[in-house]
């Protein structure tokens, strides 16, 4: 109470009524060491982002980047180098030679045949989607097995799983496959491939 003429302490005033911050608690999050962001990160199997996480890690404070960024860029480059990755496992399964591409082909040797064509062919992928046969005909030596390798490389860069291999060697592992109740694995292994490349399809004996 205030006396009549008695002036108000102001100081205790403000004291008693003045807003008071809230009390936060502290918390404490301890942060996986780098250690163990490389074994999760083997254990799910993205060796990508293992080999760059640490230096994106860095570009929030370096470079201003948020975090979202960082992470959209990490797994951008997992999905390249899982793709390419891919690509190489096929193109080792492809038992292609790896100096029989389009580059390598010397079409002023044989011009009769058409370099559009074969180019149509090895980047437009109508044909196959639709099942269709290519027949390369022509005498020995006039590059028939250089452009089926050619045509096949393209696909396997396109991502089309492809099959090289001579007819006289396809031919007598489906016998032996058959001989020991194992045709039916065999050609389910073939079906996996989306191009089957038969080479030197005349010189097969006929038994």
């Amino acid at each position: 109470m205030l006396e009549l003429g008695e002036l108000p302490d102001l100081k205790a005033l403000f004291d008693e009524f003045a807003p008071r911050q809230a009390e936060c608690p502290v918390v404490v999050v301890d942060m996986p060491c780098a250690a163990l962001y490389d074994t999760l990160l083997d254990e799910l199997r993205l060796p990508t982002i293992g080999r760059l996480w640490l230096d994106f890690a860095e570009r929030p404070d370096k470079e201003s980047w948020q975090a979202s960024r960082s992470l959209g860029a990490l797994l951008e480059h997992e999905l390249a180098e899982l793709a390419k990755r891919g690509i190489e496992r096929h193109r080792t399964e492809s038992h292609l030679d790896s100096t029989k591409t389009l580059a390598t082909f010397d079409f002023g040797i044989v011009p009769m045949v058409s370099k559009a064509h074969v180019t149509a062919l090895a980047t437009g992928y109508s044909w196959l989607e639709k099942g269709a046969t290519i027949l390369l005909l022509g005498p020995p030596g006039g590059g028939k097995s250089h452009l089926g390798s050619a045509i096949g490389h393209a696909l396997v860069d396109a991502g089309y799983r492809v099959l090289f291999t001579r007819t006289g060697q396809i031919v007598q592992k489906l016998q032996v496959a058959h001989q020991s109740l194992q045709l039916p694995s065999a050609l389910a292994k073939l079906d996996r491939f989306d191009l089957i490349i038969h080479d030197d399809l005349s010189y097969v004996r006929k038994d």
